[in-house]
């Protein structure tokens, strides 16, 4: 079967002309799809989120409220831009806009079949990693851009969550790309082609998906605006269409990181008919990331927001710890038990069960840490409470 990019070679040659048209409809197709899919997301997230909460979503702007989330486009891109008088206008004016070039970026490398890919970079998930930080760097520039105390405040309050969680990230990420044995995302979704990494490594699976979250800032680790404090956070300064390009951002990154999820761990385009039907890909892909994106909604609809402490303690007691764990074992297990390169999938069921196996060891380790952690601080929160309940009166017990 041939792809897009194949038909418009045949009709216009293997000249420079049908290369500067692949490649510019490809940058307007991934542009357009990447700008045009916050709408759906913000849309679904509403509906979902009413459904859950009992209550009526939107249902008046266009059939099923369809049209809600670019009537409220529409509201921003009117909306005045107000530039506070001390502002670095250039450090201001760019950092919204680095914002969504970062997260749009991205979308440059990701396979929707076996043949339609912007740019199968042998280095894909390097240049995935180092684009997304533009992301942290946007932020800092819109708190310090400002010439607000507090929204610099909030710009390192959300430096030191997105640094933090970025390590956790790349350690999960490490596990497929060594398994795979490439950085290409093509390749990576090829080797799946037997078994989905997330039957062998479900806990790398786990621990990207959680990071990621944090990465993003949705809840339980939405500490980027904390809309609901009287300081929103960095971009306490913007409005307008500047505002709402940070809000895209965030948006679009949050779809984007369960796309990812779903290639490094779920084999992104693979399915059933997709050697003879690749446009089925784009539909596999797309399924299962809107599928994870639900698994998403339902986590930010349910937790509470979390404090910074039991956020950064979170991060480098219990993922990082994880995280160097699991990639040591996954690596020892990967490297004992080899395997043929084009192995089938029988070949290759083995040295899946015994790193699945050593998987579930890590989990029933990581349990039974967890319990005696718990039982040694209830042990010690009840001798404070009964050291203060039967002291003499007027003592002063040692806590004090």
């Amino acid at each position: 079967m041939l792809g897009i990019s194949d038909v418009i070679r045949d009709l216009l040659g293997n000249g420079d002309t049908a290369s500067v048209v692949i490649t510019v409809g490809t940058v307007i197709l991934v542009a357009t799809l990447g700008l045009l899919t916050p709408l759906l997301s913000i849309w679904l997230e509403r509906k979902a989120s009413a459904r859950m909460q009992d209550r009526i979503g939107p249902n008046r702007v266009g059939p099923i409220g369809l049209l809600q989330s670019a009537a409220d486009a529409a509201k921003l891109l009117s909306k005045e831009q107000i530039t506070p008088a001390g502002a670095d206008k250039v450090v201001f004016f760019v950092a919204p806009i680095l914002m969504v070039v970062s997260v749009i970026l991205i979308m440059a490398v990701i396979p929707l079949n076996q043949y339609e890919v912007g740019t199968d970079l042998s280095i894909g998930m390097l240049y995935v990693i180092s684009v997304a930080s533009l992301g942290t760097i946007a932020v800092l520039m819109g708190g310090w851009g400002s010439n607000n105390k507090y929204a610099l405040l909030g710009a390192f309050r959300v430096m030191a969550q997105l640094i933090s969680y970025e390590v956790p990230m790349v350690l999960a990420l490490i596990v497929p790309v060594l398994m795979a044995g490439t950085l290409s995302t093509q390749e990576l979704i090829i080797a799946q082609e037997n078994i989905w990494y997330v039957f062998i490594v479900p806990v790398s699976a786990l621990i990207f998906f959680v990071s990621s979250t944090a990465e993003v800032g949705r809840q339980p680790f939405d500490l980027l605006e904390a809309e609901s404090e009287i300081v929103a956070g960095f971009n306490i300064e913007y409005s307008g269409m500047q505002f709402a390009m940070f809000y895209l951002g965030e948006w679009l990154h949050a779809v984007l990181i369960c796309v990812l999820t779903v290639m490094l761990f779920f084999g992104g385009w693979q399915g059933p008919l997709v050697e003879d039907i690749p446009a089925l890909g784009a539909v596999y892909l797309l399924g299962k990331s809107f599928l994870l994106y639900f698994v998403h909604m339902w986590i930010r609809f349910t937790l509470p927001r979390l404090r910074i402490d039991q956020l950064m303690d979170f991060n480098w007691k219990f993922l990082v710890p994880l995280s160097v764990v699991n990639l040591l074992v996954v690596a020892f297990v990967w490297k004992v038990a080899p395997t043929p390169a084009e192995a089938t999938l029988a070949e290759e069921l083995p040295r899946a069960l015994l790193v699945l196996a050593a998987n579930g060891a890590l989990v029933m380790a990581t349990i039974f840490i967890l319990r005696n952690y718990a039982r040694d601080e209830r042990a010690r929160v009840e001798a404070l409470v009964d050291e203060r309940v039967y002291a003499p009166s007027g003592a002063t017990s040692a806590a004090d």
